[in-house]
């Protein structure tokens, strides 16, 4: 988790975000500048040392990926288990979210027209083209 430069103090989560967050979380409290900023270097922190733990995790079983299972055994490892259900729900979703993204974004289900029709719709432009070729082909040969 090392940036180009490889300073860790260059990683952070972006102000914007942070700022989202709490307003969604304290909507009718106001938050000094400064508690924003000890918000985003604590958000950042965790983070830091969840997936370096995770890392760990990770090596130990002698993978090259990080997956959720690494984190969530992080997150036990380092005292945060009453996060774990609420971190396997938000994974959950975010799986569903995935699907759902995936599925949106096949071009066959989204046109509605059936595979074979696509297919004999490919067919009949592959023809057409070829047909074009042959014509121009013959248009050389009369200008020679």
């Amino acid at each position: 988790m090392a940036s180009s430069s490889g300073n860790d103090d260059d990683l952070t989560i972006p102000r914007a975000a942070i700022n989202k967050m709490i307003k969604e979380t304290l909507p009718n409290v106001r938050v000094a500048n400064d508690a924003r900023e000890l918000v985003v270097n604590c958000c950042t922190e965790f983070i830091h040392l969840i997936s370096s733990e995770a890392n760990e995790i990770c090596n130990k079983s002698e993978k090259k990926t990080i997956s959720p299972e690494h984190v969530i055994q992080a997150l036990e490892s380092l005292g945060f288990g009453s996060y774990i259900s609420e971190v396997k729900e938000v994974l959950q979703e975010c799986k569903t979210v995935a699907l759902k993204r995936r599925k949106a974004s096949s071009r066959l289900e989204n046109l509605g027209i059936p595979e074979e029709e696509l297919l004999r719709q490919q067919q009949e432009l592959f023809a057409k083209v070829s047909e074009a070729i042959l014509v121009l082909r013959r248009l050389e040969e009369l200008k020679l």
